[in-house]
């Protein structure tokens, strides 16, 4: 039996790496998808695999950083199938690099898209959530409790979603809605093979060779593959789940060094 047979969910960011893994994951768990991105070409191709399976999905483009996006995406799901049973905000990357070198531009894109657009958007579904006794996840990352010089801004957006959700969760508890934020170390995603090929060609080395030194480098055990994430997610919002709440959870390789 399906887990998710007969729930709805909105997965942000859906376009590409956690989001599209997480989305792709959910249909397969039986829930009926609204994945919600900004490029209509990759977000049809995600679609396209659920439907080749035998999944339900529909897609609605955004832009999140858009005030106006959040309640849009939000009817396009209540219009597509009739209510919303989770939500998760994986939208939003953020620039690296040293402090000096931010900008203000750089600074208001990482939270406009990542913290902003997952406010937004929780506060439009919030309702719908209430209504099912629903549960929202935020994908923020280990740098919100172990940020790095190069992550000024990652850090910071983080950290905002960490507070959030606890806070959140108070919230919840009150209208019988689940909270909970996943905090991914390194994932296999376009991004991360960025990195590797930088570090391959600064040090002259093979592909392989530098995903070790990268590994040596960040003090973990290996990387992620986005369908490891999203079978954390699954787990969460699914039937045996229901006692995470108000929970961090990282999943990282041992990123995280602090307590």
């Amino acid at each position: 039996m399906k887990v998710l047979a007969g729930k709805t969910a909105i997965v942000t960011g859906a376009s590409r790496g956690i989001g599209r893994a997480i989305a792709i994951h959910l249909a397969r768990e039986g829930a009926n998808v609204l994945l919600t991105a900004r490029d209509t070409a990759l977000l049809g191709s995600a679609v396209k695999e659920i439907l080749d399976a035998g999944g339900q999905a529909t897609t609605f483009a955004a832009d999140l950083r858009e005030p106006e996006a959040a309640p849009a995406v939000v009817r396009a799901a209540i219009e597509a199938y009739a209510g919303i049973d989770i939500l998760i905000n994986s939208a939003g990357a953020t620039k690296r690099g040293e402090f000096e070198e931010l900008g203000e531009s750089d600074w208001q894109d990482g939270f406009a898209l990542k913290f902003f657009g997952a406010v937004r958007l929780t506060r439009a579904a919030w309702p719908h959530l209430r209504e099912r006794g629903g549960s929202v996840i935020h994908i923020a990352g280990s740098g919100g409790r172990t940020p790095g010089a190069q992550f000024a801004i990652g850090g910071s957006v983080n950290a905002a979603l960490l507070s959030f959700t606890k806070s959140l969760a108070e919230t919840g508890l009150r209208d019988g809605i689940q909270v909970n934020c996943v905090n991914p170390g390194p994932v296999r995603t376009a991004r991360l093979e960025t990195r590797l090929a930088r570090i391959a060609a600064e040090q002259s080395v093979s592909r392989e060779r530098a995903l070790e030194l990268f590994l040596a480098q960040e003090k973990i055990t290996r990387v992620a593959e986005p369908e490891e994430i999203a079978a954390l997610v699954a787990f969460i919002v699914g039937p045996n789940g229901r006692s995470l709440h108000g929970s961090l959870i990282d999943i990282d390789g041992g990123t995280t060094k602090t307590i």
